[in-house]
């Protein structure tokens, strides 16, 4: 089948084929006019490294799992370990969304959103002011800050 086939089968565009092709995630075959011409094989492959994707895990997390998927030999403990570290490293995501939530949270709240210009956001936002100090999430570090970007507008 050609490119534009695996990409309906898969729900992948076919530039994001393209490129799992150049980083050789998958190797389509060639037929004898030059086209890539991919297999049921190809878009098994492909519709795995989509579902991956979709479940947060990077290319080259997708490239191990190919590799562990194609190892008969496989220990399913290191899949499991995959598995797991992606759960950690969603949880900590997650810890700091919530954490930007309340910052906004606070700072909406604390805006009037009527005529008058002050608004805390803005203030927030400029360093002008530090109307969060008081929340635990701003105090964790300045990697967690709304307002210390260094450089003026």
């Amino acid at each position: 089948m050609n490119i534009g086939q695996a990409a309906q089968q898969s729900g992948l565009p076919p530039k994001t084929i393209r490129y799992y092709e150049e980083i050789g995630l998958v190797v389509a075959d060639r037929a004898s006019n030059g086209y890539r011409d991919y297999s049921d094989n190809h878009v098994h492959r492909l519709n795995f490294i989509h579902r991956s994707r979709d479940l947060g895990f990077s290319v080259e997390e997708c490239r191990m799992l190919l590799s562990l998927y194609d190892d008969d030999a496989r220990e399913s403990a290191e899949v499991k370990a995959l598995a797991l570290s992606k759960i950690t490293e969603i949880d900590a995501k997650l810890e700091k969304l919530a954490g930007l939530k309340a910052t906004l949270q606070h700072l909406a709240e604390n805006c009037h959103g009527d005529h008058r210009p002050d608004c805390p956001i803005l203030e927030e936002l400029s360093g002008e002011k530090d109307c969060c100090a008081s929340l635990p999430e701003m105090n964790e570090g300045p990697a967690q800050r709304v307002g210390t970007g260094s450089s003026p507008r």
